[in-house]
C-alpha cells in the first residue's frame, strides 16, 4: 500500500512509519523537517495546514500523527477539519492517532475519562480538543476513518511484546486491571489494523 504518515519525525509517528516500512509497504513523510527524519524514505516537506487534495490522493491510507505544541491545543480540531476537507473528494482512508481521554469509562457511555475528577489538568487541554476532533469525525460521513487511542498509560520507551487486545470507544484494562501500551505495540495494532481492516469510521483501542 501507498501510506503516508503526517509528524514521521515524532515519537509514535516515526516507530509508524517504521513499522509500515519494515512490512514493506510504500511509505512517505509529511514533515516539516526533513533533517529530523530517522527514516530513509520519500518525503513531502509541507506543514500540515498547507496540505491539499492533490498531496494526499495518491496515498492509499493518511496517518495522522500531529502532536499540537503545549498551549496551541485547538489545532488538534482543526487539524482534523482540514484534513478531512481534503480527503473527502478521494478514496483515501484517514487513521487518526488518538488520545486515551476521549474513551468512556462506563457501559452507558455517558463519561470520557478526561471528564473523571483524578485526570491529570496538564492533559486536560489536549484530551478536550482532541476529544472534539472525533465528535467532528463521526459526523463526516463521505470520508472513510479510523480512530486509534491508545491505553491511559501510554509508554514511549515500552518494550515490544508483539501483542494487544482491541476494544472499541471504550477503555480497556488487562488482567491486572491496567491500561498500557507502548508506542512500540500500538504501531503494530494500527499497521494491522491497516492491513487487514475490521473497524471502519470508529474508535478503538489498544491495550496490552
Amino acid at each position: 500500500m501507498k501510506i503516508a504518515v503526517i509528524g514521521a519525525t515524532g515519537k509514535a509517528g516515526y516507530l509508524i512509519a517504521r513499522e509500515a516500512q519494515q512490512r514493506g509497504h510504500q511509505v512517505t513523510a509529511i514533515i516539516r523537517h526533513p533533517n529530523r527524519l530517522k527514516l530513509k524514505i520519500p518525503f513531502i516537506q509541507k506543514d500540515l495546514f498547507d496540505l491539499t487534495t492533490n498531496d494526499v490522493s495518491t496515498f492509499d491510507v493518511l496517518i495522522d500523527a500531529f502532536n499540537a505544541p503545549r498551549q496551541q491545543e485547538i489545532l488538534h480540531q482543526k487539524s482534523v477539519r482540514h484534513l478531512v476537507e481534503i480527503v473527502s473528494t478521494t478514496q483515501v482512508r484517514l487513521v487518526v492517532v488518538g488520545g486515551a481521554g476521549s474513551l468512556y469509562i462506563d457501559e452507558d457511555r455517558h463519561t470520557q475519562l478526561y471528564q473523571t475528577p483524578t485526570f491529570p489538568p496538564v492533559a486536560f487541554p489536549t484530551s478536550s480538543n482532541m476529544a472534539a476532533s472525533l465528535e467532528f469525525l463521526k459526523e463526516s460521513s463521505d470520508i472513510s476513518w479510523l480512530y486509534v487511542s491508545p491505553s491511559a498509560n501510554f509508554i514511549p520507551d515500552g518494550p515490544l511484546l508483539n501483542h494487544y487486545q482491541v476494544g472499541t470507544d471504550q477503555l480497556q484494562v488487562d488482567k491486572a486491571g491496567k491500561s498500557e501500551i507502548s508506542y512500540a505495540d500500538y504501531a503494530v495494532a494500527l499497521m494491522d489494523e491497516i492491513e487487514s481492516p475490521k473497524y471502519q469510521n470508529q474508535q478503538i483501542n489498544v491495550v496490552w
